[in-house]
């Protein structure tokens, strides 16, 4: 099978030929038709869980994917040849990942059917992206009225992010330059902030002197400052990171709950979220489809940034 690979930490994707693996007793064979590209992908090769989790090499990049069950282990129960599945891959201490033809998955693991009205692109482009969105939005404590900023709206994450705040009614200040500011609409954002005209924080506290209820915050990094944002809070608000930048014993004693989000996907949440895409209530941009051999040049690219849209390599 194909699969594109690193042979050690920081060393250049590369494609290659691998053996097609054989379920193990509760695993699943998955053919893989779409795999979606997300910047954790790069993040792992480049070493960020190096410290805390075993790597195998060669290791296949990737997480995101969606494909059909071939072959199933001993004792699976939960699916059979032919499910069409969708969900996380990335299992770095077996060295298997989504970036390839085939790979592997436990039937208990980050895993749950696909509507047969969703394609396998879109669902591949889901389960890092718009999981991290949803658990997001929930950890902030909204409720109708509430007014939220997504500080990061433009890319995959923040653009669900929008969809699910506004479903639950809440007002929706989403960060983004000019040229995205209908399509932010359109998925729901009450007004874009354009952060290239005047700094964020100063643009929010002028139109909302008395405080907003919650910012997802999808920017600032581990380590940096993040005060401007908690600036903007009222008493009793919520600041979700996504980078861990919040420091929770110091915003406590503010009165405002500090969140550390790490992406937790369960098979009942992507499960949620394959519904609402396959009904058209979660939609997702799609910037490019991409052969698996393109995969290493595309990854090259993508470490650039300033995605608005989900690219998505089909084996």
């Amino acid at each position: 099978m194909k699969a594109v690979v690193v042979t050690n930490f920081g060393a250049q994707p590369e494609l290659v030929d691998l053996p097609t693996p054989e379920p193990g007793p509760g695993e699943i064979l998955v053919r893989i038709h779409a795999a979606g590209v997300n910047p954790f992908d790069w993040k792992v090769t480049d070493g960020a869980l190096k410290d805390s989790v075993q790597h195998a090499f060669p290791l296949v990049m990737g997480s995101d994917g969606a494909g059909v069950i071939e072959k199933t282990g001993t004792g699976v129960t939960r699916f059979r040849p032919g499910d069409r599945v969708y969900g996380q891959f990335m299992r770095l201490p077996q060295g298997q990942g989504s970036y390839t033809e085939y790979t592997l998955a436990e039937q208990d693991g980050k895993i749950a059917h696909i509507p047969q009205t969703l394609s396998y692109t879109l669902a591949a482009a889901l389960p890092t992206a718009s999981v991290t969105a949803y658990q997001a939005v929930q950890a902030a404590r909204l409720a109708g009225g509430h007014t939220l900023l997504i500080n990061g709206a433009s890319g995959g994450v923040g653009q669900s992010a929008i969809q699910f705040a506004a479903r639950a009614g809440v007002r929706v200040l989403a960060t983004g330059t000019s040229d995205l500011t209908d399509h932010l609409r359109g998925l729901g954002a009450h007004s874009v902030i354009d952060f290239t005209v005047a700094p964020t924080h100063e643009q929010v506290a002028a139109a909302y002197p008395e405080g907003i209820h919650a910012v997802v915050d999808l920017v600032t990094p581990t380590g940096g400052d993040i005060s401007p944002m908690a600036g903007l809070l009222r008493a009793g608000s919520t600041l979700v990171s996504t980078n861990y930048a919040t420091d929770p014993d110091a915003l406590a004693a503010r009165d405002i709950l500090g969140v550390n989000l790490g992406n937790s996907p369960t098979s009942e949440t992507l499960a949620t979220l394959a519904e609402l895409a396959a009904i058209g209530e979660l939609r997702v941009r799609i910037d490019a489809e991409v052969p698996l051999a393109d995969a290493p040049a595309i990854v090259a690219k993508a470490r650039a940034g300033h995605a608005t849209g989900k690219t998505v390599i089909v084996p």
